[in-house]
């Protein structure tokens, strides 16, 4: 037979979505009018003959002559059925493989010139191997998709004898998509047909196996739930017949009995009373059941008419203060006063405080003693790094772990709506998306505003103007303004080296001798000793760290005496390195000698105040002001304003003005690892200015302190008890301050006041004149001349 003799030309029926393979037969609905002529064409035809071939595109409706693949099936029609509403019912067989040469569009439908390409029969051992494990797959598979597959079907599969025949058959039963019918029809050998089937039925009955096993375990907890189901059932059954309660109704009748009991406002019950009501008909297996349940515990366990009863003896008050802290005469007296008003006035709104100072200084104690006082209970709850509205005002209940804002918690805690609260570190509060939390304490610190507060879990009013809020903060810079203009601010400030004795006497050393297990006559400590501890190994305002370095030595001897140690142990000045190692500071004494441009400043820190030695010096052939010293803007801004002002005056204080155009200055603040920052070492910066340009040295003796103003003012400052105590510290007992802070100096001990020299200036020159007397001597010799 020729070439040209094996080339036919047929019509041409498009299918979507499926490949027809050799000697099986296929189901078809017909419908569209291209397949339908197609159709005719072959019905026509006296063979019946026809190409069928798979679109590469199912989403075409009317294919050309280049949207088939390559390869398809000679058919035929076995039988053929008209569709009522159109279209026709076909059952067709495929008889051989063509490949398809050229498609040609007639007036109604497609025509394909294909050659015939049978896949040539072939008999081996590996074709062999591979029939037998493909019916092995074949029947797992059956098996897993149809377990009540008929046994006729699968003895079918064993019986065919041609491997090809039997590949297509399996081909067509599984549920392949299109590319991979497609590989199979395409494969030119039978090698290839099989090892491409044995692929396929591999990942299908991985799939199938996967998809049985996920079924298995659905089906098992189905099961195991439905179990427990009746079984509780029954259990409820049981239980009715023996008169007895189940543990749901039992629940629910003990929170309606506590609630009936409950003195709770009518709002309130009637909210409690529709919860109840819903929760009853839940079953407990429900999510909501324990969400009601949890919520309901909450509104019975909060004092809605709780109170503690005020113990409003002021005599008692001044005792307790008295006993628990030392000196705080100022903060003593207006605690009395607002205790005072509330005893003459009971239904008066409780003051909201706030404490403000250095760390250690007793802030926190200071609370707890006012609780103490008034006979309230205290609860205290640190807002430092809360950058969650939530965590104060709660969340809504519709949240997965939806919990009430902490002050409701810290109110269920103390079980009376009349607590002392203390809000700890109210200045590091934090903000991001989740909101500002200092915003939801504007409404919370409100006498106005607070007794119809609603948490968002609660979602009912409670009344917090009973409550006396005490907030701490260790700055005000840091707190929002409306927040701030809602408290009253009290300042504690820092204390002396007298009054860290006399605290260590009272409080701290007791406190440890307790925590250790000592007597006082087993650990004496003498006052040169705690001397040097509080000048050489705390640096601080408060007195937190010197109670740890007592701790430490009372350790220490603790375990002299836990080793077996008797004779009583008297710690002596020489002793305490020995105990505590190396000095930790070694506070700038006074310099002896200072160079011209070197002056004595005094510093405010958040641990107490501090002395800053200013240094400046000129630049020869350089220009303009350095700065260094890790200096702030504002601070910045004063050096620049007290050159400018002695350049503006440079001859009334005898400087050549030349030496502001042909040299540089630099000024440098030590330590340069600190930042620093504010406007209180203006007259200081003028001053080593001065020193510099004239040559003259500053008195080693004094220090100062006080803002400059490009006019020459001098304006108060801010910290002047702690700066003060600074200079002491360093044996510098002259300070020049600005007159608007000589009313601040009755905040200082009248020991200190009388050791100390204050020089009040409300100009620079006075400043220059006091801090500079050479230079007071030259400018006098001038105008005398």
């Amino acid at each position: 037979m020729s070439e040209a003799e094996q080339i036919l030309a047929l019509p041409l029926l498009p299918i979507k979505n499926s490949v027809l393979f050799p000697s099986v037969l296929m189901p078809l609905t017909v419908g569209r009018p291209l397949s339908m002529a197609a159709i005719e064409a072959v019905l026509a035809r006296e063979d019946k003959e026809l190409i069928v071939a798979a679109q590469r595109d199912t989403s075409v409706d009317t294919p050309g002559p280049h949207d088939f693949f390559s390869i398809g099936t000679k058919a035929v029609i076995k039988r053929m059925a008209r569709r009522p509403e159109g279209g026709v019912d076909l059952m067709i067989q495929g008889v051989e493989r063509a490949v398809i040469i050229k498609i040609e569009q007639t007036d109604a439908y497609l025509t394909a010139q294909v050659r015939l390409a049978p896949v040539p029969e072939a008999r081996d051992t590996e074709i062999e191997a591979l029939q037998r494990a493909i019916i092995d797959l074949a029947h797992h598979a059956i098996e897993l998709a149809h377990p009540n597959a008929p046994a006729e079907f699968l003895n079918m599969l064993t019986t065919n004898e041609d491997p090809l025949r039997l590949v297509y058959v399996i081909a067509s039963l599984l549920t392949l998509d299109l590319a991979k019918e497609q590989a199979l029809l395409e494969a030119a050998t039978l090698l290839d047909v099989m090892r491409l089937l044995h692929a396929d039925l591999l990942h299908e009955v991985q799939v199938l196996e996967l998809r049985q096993q996920i079924n298995s375990q659905a089906q098992s907890t189905m099961n195991r739930q439905q179990r427990e189901y009746f079984l509780r059932q029954q259990l409820r059954a049981i239980q009715h017949e023996l008169g007895e309660e189940n543990p749901e109704q039992a629940a629910a009748g003990l929170l309606r009995k506590r609630l009936e009991e409950a003195n709770l406002p009518d709002a309130v019950r009637k909210e409690a009373e529709r919860e109840l009501t819903r929760m009853e008909r839940l079953p407990e297996a429900a999510p909501d059941y324990h969400v009601i349940r949890t919520y309901l515990d909450l509104i019975l366990e909060l004092p809605w008419r709780k109170s503690t009863a005020d113990q409003l003896d002021l005599a008692r008050a001044r005792q307790v203060l008295d006993e628990d802290h030392f000196d705080l005469k100022e903060v003593k007296e207006r605690i009395r006063e607002h205790l005072g008003v509330l005893k003459l006035n009971p239904t008066a709104n409780a003051p909201i405080l706030c404490f403000v100072g250095p760390p250690g200084v007793g802030k926190t104690s200071l609370g707890q003693s006012i609780a103490r006082a008034l006979g309230r209970t205290f609860e205290r709850l640190s807002l430092g790094g809360v950058h969650d509205e939530a965590e104060l005002r709660g969340h809504r209940r519709t949240y997965i772990g939806a919990l009430p804002g902490r002050i409701l918690q810290a109110i269920r805690r103390a079980d009376a709506n009349n607590p002392v609260l203390m809000l700890d570190e109210v200045d590091k509060l934090g903000h991001d998306f989740r909101g500002d939390p200092a915003a939801a304490l504007l409404e919370i610190l409100d006498p106005a505003q607070n007794h119809t507060f609603r948490d968002n879990y609660l979602d009912l009013s409670f009344d917090l103007s009973k409550v006396f809020f005490i907030t701490t903060a260790n700055t005000l810079d840091t707190i929002p303004q409306p927040l701030l203009d809602r408290m009253e601010v009290l300042a504690l400030s820092g204390y002396s080296a007298e009054e860290k004795m006399e605290i260590a006497r009272r409080y701290l050393i007791p406190r440890q001798l307790q925590a250790t297990g000592l007597t006082a006559e087993q650990f004496v400590l003498t006052d040169a000793a705690l001397r040097h501890v509080i000048a050489r190994y705390t640096r601080e305002a408060g007195v937190r760290q010197l109670e740890r370095t007592i701790g430490r030595l009372a350790r220490r001897v603790a375990l002299g005496f836990a080793e077996g140690q008797t004779e009583p142990v008297t710690v002596r000045m020489e002793d305490v390195p020995e105990m505590l190692g190396p000095e930790r500071f070694t506070f700038e004494l006074a310099r002896k000698q200072l160079p011209p441009g070197v002056t004595t400043g005094l510093a405010w820190t958040e641990a107490g105040g501090d002395v800053l030695y200013i240094e400046a010096t000129l630049l020869p052939e350089g220009t303009g002001l350095t700065l260094t010293g890790q200096l702030g803007a504002v601070m910045q801004e004063s050096a620049k304003a007290a050159q400018s002002f002695i350049w503006s005056h440079a001859e009334a204080l005898g400087i050549d003005r030349a030496l502001f155009k042909n040299a540089g200055v630099h000024i440098h603040v030590p330590a340069g690892a600190t930042p620093k920052d504010g406007p209180s070492a203006g007259i200081t910066m003028a001053t080593a200015l001065v020193s510099v340009y004239t040559g003259l040295p500053v008195r080693s003796d004094t220090a100062m302190t006080g803002e400059i103003t490009l006019t020459g003012l001098v304006l108060p400052i801010g910290g002047l008890k702690e700066k003060v105590l600074a200079a002491r510290r360093a044996e510098i007992f002259r300070v020049i301050l600005p007159a608007g802070n000589e009313k601040d100096l009755r905040e200082l001990p009248e020991n200190v006041r009388a050791e100390m020299t204050f020089l009040s200036v409300e100009r620079v020159e006075d400043v220059f004149a006091a801090a500079l007397p050479a230079l007071a001597e030259r400018l006098a010799s001038t105008v005398a001349a």
